[in-house]
């Protein structure tokens, strides 16, 4: 009945005013356990929530009750940023996709900080981090490293978002001599934040589902050298021909939701063969039942997280996920 960034902003106030008596509990049920224990951390269960629903980390507590394993915010910038011009989302419930061209609209790190010193959730919470629209590409490891020292000591891991489709020239970052410049600088700032907090905090790298084949391949020998500490597979994806002839496929941005689960699962199976059976991966795209996070296990996922499914299938999402994911394995 709403536009959907409207829609999105309404459902969030929703779930944290109601949060006092227990909303987002009942909504959420409770969830079947399905521990998981990786990179040093320990999930309640394998279902998170992406990163994108909650930019700012203004809905941690809230969003922490619905049952989630574990919950990423952001993609944060050093400042605060509109995003692109409105409208910028776009509903395909025929497809059960959305094409977003938001643009890393949020509040700046600084406020993101503060959330999260002072949520409530005890559970797993990761931080997602961008680059500054204006930054230009060749400096854009200025903004990376700003961000990572900014939330490294307030999250229990750090996502370096490199595949966004909203920000000019952001996956010009993805070829493997900006990426291996990248994650070598970015490692090396984690193991000195690890001395100097006296705590670690594993970074993993968030990727695109749209590659050719040898560009790809190339990337993921790349990640696997670079002692990163995961992978996220994928973000959104530019191609349309799942959603040919929809009246908002030739709309401008990124299309997630089922649309991008065939590509999102290649990807996925193709880092786990490159990458091997002990490298950490979350699986993403296309997620919108509970079998498709069977299948991301299947493919070799470790974890996974949902955005677009949980839009439009709400709280009972999670639950069919973990018990999807415990009988697949």
């Amino acid at each position: 009945m709403l536009p959907p960034e409207a829609a999105h902003d309404v459902a969030l106030n929703a779930l944290a005013a109601g949060r006092v008596v227990g909303l987002p509990r009942l909504l959420g049920g409770c969830p079947a356990s399905a521990p998981v224990e990786l990179m040093g951390l320990a999930f309640p269960n394998p279902v998170g929530l992406a990163a994108g629903l909650d930019k700012n980390g203004d809905f941690i507590d809230a969003l922490g009750q619905l049952g989630f394993g574990f919950i990423e915010v952001g993609t944060v910038t050093p400042k605060p940023q509109p995003g692109n011009p409105k409208p910028r989302m776009f509903r395909l419930p025929e497809h059960q996709g959305l094409i977003n061209r938001l643009g890393f609209n949020n509040k700046g790190v600084d406020h993101l900080v503060e959330r999260l010193k002072n949520r409530r959730f005890e559970g797993i919470v990761g931080a997602n981090i961008g680059k500054q629209k204006d930054t230009p590409v060749e400096r854009a490891a200025d903004d990376y490293r700003h961000c990572l020292e900014k939330v490294y000591p307030h999250c229990d891991y750090v996502t370096v978002n490199i595949s966004s489709p909203n920000t000019a020239n952001l996956r010009a970052l993805q070829d493997t001599g900006p990426l291996r410049e990248l994650l070598a600088e970015l490692t090396g700032l984690r193991d000195q934040l690890a001395d100097s907090h006296e705590l670690y905090r594993p970074v993993l790298i968030k990727i695109a589902p749209d590659w050719e084949q040898a560009a790809l391949l190339a990337s993921l020998e790349v990640i696997g050298e670079s002692g990163i500490d995961g992978l996220i597979t994928t973000n959104t994806t530019l191609d349309r021909s799942a959603v040919a002839g929809h009246r908002h496929a030739e709309q401008a941005g990124g299309l997630s939701g089922a649309p991008v689960k065939t590509a999102a699962d290649q990807v996925l199976k193709q880092a786990r063969d490159v990458l091997g059976p002990q490298f950490p991966i979350i699986g993403l795209g296309g997620i919108t039942q509970g079998q498709d996070a069977a299948d991301k296990r299947h493919a070799g996922a470790n974890l996974v997280q949902i955005y677009t499914g949980f839009i439009y299938q709400g709280p009972t999402l999670i639950r069919d996920c973990i018990q999807a994911w415990r009988e697949a394995g």
